[in-house]
C-alpha cells in the first residue's frame, strides 16, 4: 500500500500547544526520506552583514523540492539557514535533483556553500530516534508540520557531521536542469518590532530530568504569555505596517536567484518585472480594489494570518515581538529553568524582521518565513549550543566527582 498520502490525511490540529504533546503525533513512514539543507559558515555569512540572502537560501531548497514533486503535500519546517524536509520514496529522484540544483545556485549565485543531504527514515528508527508529524492549522491555506522524536534533529547531525566520506550527504557534482524557485520572494521592506524587540528564541527539554517534556514547553508557553500577553500581543506581524520594498539593491537577492543564469541582462528584466508588480500591488492595497476574486484590500492580514512566527521540531521556536520590561524577565526565568537541568534555551534580539515568503496563490497557497535581522534563527542556535556545551561539560564533572566520591569510600 503506498504511503505517499500519509502526510496529507493527518488530521490538523487548531491549537499550537497541541504540537508540543506528543499524544498529537503520528509515526513517519518507513519508506520515506529527510531531505535537510544547511548553509556552511552561515554565522560568518551573518557577520558580514547578508543575513537577509541566508534567509533567502535556506528557503529557496523548501519551495524547489516542492515545485519539483508537484507541489504534493508533504511536511517541512524552516530554521533561518536551511530547511527539512521529508518526502516518500515515490517522489525522492525529482527532490533530490532539486536539491542539487539549488546548492548550485547558491554558489553560482551567491558564492554560498549549501549542505545537503538525505537520511532514510529505516536508518533513523535503526540508531533507535523516533520521527514523528503532527500538522498544525495556521491559515486556511497553511498548515505547518511539527516534529518530536528525536529524528530530525539526529538525520541534521549525520548530515553535518564532518566525515569522509559522509554516506549521507549529496557532494556528488552532476549535471542537472536549472532549480524551480517560481513562487520564493522576498518583496516586502525590513518590519520593525511594534515594540522595540524581537526575539528570537530556542528551547529544548531534550535531557531534562523529571518532569516530561510537553508539560515543561507547555508550562514555558504560559509564561511567555503571562509576560508578554496573548498570542496576538507578541505576534511579530499582527498590527505592524507591511511595506512593500522598492530599493533595487533589496529586491535584487531574489532576482539574482530567480535569474541564476549569469547573464546581467536577465537579473535586469527580472528586478523591473518585480518593481513594476510591487508598485500594482501598492495601488491595488491602497485602493482596497477587487479584481477577479481576489480582494487586495485583506491581502495584508491574510500575510499576517499565514505567517510561520512559532514551530515546534524537537524544539522550540518562536519569533516574539516584546519589549525589554518583557525580555528580562522571560530570560531570568528561562535561565533559572536551564540551571535546574529542565531545558536549554538560546535567544538572539534584534530590533526588526525580516520576512520570506512562499507564495504559489495570493488568493490562496502562500506562507511567510520570518526570522529576526541581524542573524536571528542562526544565532539563537549558536547561543543554544554554547549552552549546551555547558550542560555537558557540568553533568562529566558531576559524574567524575561521583566516581571519586564513590572511589574514596
Amino acid at each position: 500500500m503506498s504511503t505517499d498520502s500519509f502526510y496529507a490525511a493527518l488530521p490538523t490540529l487548531s491549537h499550537f500547544l497541541d504540537s508540543t504533546n506528543p499524544r498529537n503525533f503520528a509515526a513517519v513512514p518507513d519508506d520515506w526520506y529527510v531531505l535537510i539543507t544547511d548553509i556552511a559558515g552561515s554565522t560568518q555569512a551573518i557577520a558580514q552583514g547578508r543575513y537577509k540572502i541566508v534567509n533567502l537560501v535556506g528557503a529557496s531548497s523548501i519551495v524547489a523540492v516542492l515545485n519539483a514533486i508537484d507541489r504534493q503535500e508533504v511536511p517541512f519546517i524552516f530554521g533561518g539557514d536551511g530547511a527539512s524536509i521529508l518526502v516518500p520514496a515515490s517522489v525522492l529522484a525529482p527532490a533530490r535533483q532539486a536539491m542539487l540544483a539549488t546548492r548550485q545556485c547558491a554558489r553560482d549565485s551567491f558564492g554560498l556553500e549549501l549542505r545537503v543531504g538525505v537520511v532514510p527514515v529505516q536508518v533513523i528508527r535503526a540508531a533507535g530516534y523516533k520521527l514523528q508529524v503532527a500538522k498544525f492549522r495556521v491559515s486556511p491555506h497553511y498548515s505547518q508540520a511539527s516534529f518530536t522524536g528525536g529524528g530530525l534533529t539526529y538525520a541534521t547531525q549525520l548530515v553535518k557531521a564532518e566525515t569522509d566520506p559522509n554516506p549521507y550527504r549529496l557532494d556528488v557534482n552532476l549535471s542537472f536542469s536549472a532549480a524551480d524557485f517560481s513562487g520564493l520572494e522576498c518583496r516586502w521592506q525590513d518590519i520593525p518590532s511594534r515594540q522595540g524587540n524581537i526575539l528570537n528564541l530556542i528551547v529544548s527539554t531534550h535531557g531534562s530530568q523529571g518532569k516530561s517534556g510537553d508539560v515543561i514547553y507547555a508550562e514555558v508557553l504560559e509564561k511567555i504569555q503571562e509576560i508578554c500577553g496573548e498570542e496576538s500581543s507578541y505576534h511579530p506581524v499582527r498590527n505592524t505596517p507591511l511595506n512593500l520594498s522598492f530599493n533595487p539593491f533589496k529586491l535584487s537577492a531574489e532576482a539574482r536567484l530567480r535569474s541564476p543564469s549569469g547573464k546581467l541582462w536577465h537579473r535586469q528584466r527580472y528586478l523591473v518585472k518585480i518593481f513594476l508588480e510591487n508598485c500594482l500591488g501598492y495601488i491595488l492595497m491602497r485602493l482596497k480594489l477587487r479584481i477577479g476574486g481576489m480582494n487586495w484590500g485583506v491581502y495584508k492580514q491574510d500575510v499576517v494570518a499565514a505567517t510561520d512566527f512559532q514551530k515546534f521540531d524537537d524544539l522550540l521556536r518562536m519569533v516574539i515581538s516584546s519589549n525589554a520590561a518583557q525580555i528580562a524577565p522571560l530570560t531570568d526565568y528561562l535561565e533559572q529553568r536551564f540551571r535546574s537541568g529542565e531545558l536549554v534555551y538560546g535567544t538572539h534580539i534584534s530590533d526588526r524582521l525580516l520576512m520570506t515568503c512562499l507564495v504559489f496563490e495570493r488568493d490562496g497557497h502562500h506562507t511567510h518565513f520570518v526570522d529576526g535581522a541581524d542573524g536571528g534563527y542562526a544565532l539563537a542556535a549558536k547561543a543554544f549550543k554554547q549552552r549546551m556545551h555547558h550542560k555537558v561539560v557540568n553533568w562529566r564533572a558531576y559524574l567524575n566527582i561521583a566516581k571519586l566520591k564513590k572511589s574514596s569510600n
